[in-house]
């Protein structure tokens, strides 16, 4: 499987079956990431990790790891995640898999979209 990523116009195809996703939330400005899957099935979250909790970022059933609260969630199959920068969080996006990382949305305005590719 692959990742493509839409950004500025332009289609990146990564050929990967995994990934991570993070950003400081806007409020808190606390660390929050998920681990995601591409599959036939479309792209599946595996786990979800924040530092902490605050004003929209209450953790599900989630274990205290190492600083982190982790969870599992349950959420479909998603065929596509939608990133959008408002501007108001300190840093981009930051993807990164096994070969290495990627910031995306770093610009307030900048729209992102994950997806398999075709």
């Amino acid at each position: 499987m692959s990742l493509c990523i839409l950004a500025g116009g332009k289609v990146t195809a990564l050929a990967i079956s995994a990934f991570t996703l993070s950003w400081t939330h806007s409020v808190q400005k606390t660390e929050w990431r998920e681990t995601w899957a591409v599959t036939p099935a479309g792209l599946e979250l595996r786990q979800a990790e924040i530092k902490g909790s605050g004003a929209g970022m209450e953790p599900g059933a989630a274990v205290l790891k190492d600083g982190w609260w982790v969870w599992h969630p349950t959420l479909p199959p998603q065929e596509r995640i939608s990133l959008a920068a408002s501007g108001m969080t300190p840093s981009a996006w930051r993807l990164c898999h096994a070969d290495g990382c990627v910031e995306l949305g770093a610009t307030a305005g900048d729209e992102v979209a994950l997806s398999g590719c075709p």
